[in-house]
């Protein structure tokens, strides 16, 4: 990672009020839009019934009939249906009326995007280990 330098910075007398005045800002840190859009995918995801229903969707190749996972889960299925909707409406799975039933399944390639993003937004926040010294002493 690259780090700007204190000569990339302003001369601290100078600086506008409200602007930062020591801090040196890493290259390739975590831009707002960036932050915020990973924010919103993990907001999605920061709930354990949501997680649990991804993870059930994820491992049935069929779709699951709402019964089942309500069956499964330790809510109420009005609050399985809640999450469910929160996660279709995200895009993440999708559903098809059976004569009373509603069935989900998860969309691979949605849910594989999302993995994809955070993975990428996670590398801006966890640090990475120095390199090992390679002389001996």
């Amino acid at each position: 990672m690259e780090i700007a330098t204190v000569a990339d910075t302003p001369d601290p007398t100078s600086r506008q009020a409200g602007a930062p005045c020591c801090l040196v800002l890493p290259r390739g840190s975590l831009e707002q839009e960036s932050a915020e859009a990973m924010g919103r995918d993990l907001e999605l995801l920061a709930h354990p019934a949501r997680l649990r229903l991804l993870s059930i969707l994820t491992q049935n190749p069929e779709p699951v009939c709402v019964c089942d996972l309500a069956a499964l889960l330790p809510v109420k299925q009005p609050t399985v249906s809640h999450h469910l909707r929160i996660l279709r409406d995200a895009g993440l799975i999708t559903s098809e009326r059976r004569g009373l039933w509603t069935y989900y399944s998860v969309r691979a390639e949605a849910a594989g995007s999302l993995g994809e993003r955070i993975r990428r937004g996670l590398e801006h926040l966890v640090p990475t280990a120095p390199e090992p010294s390679t002389t001996r002493g």
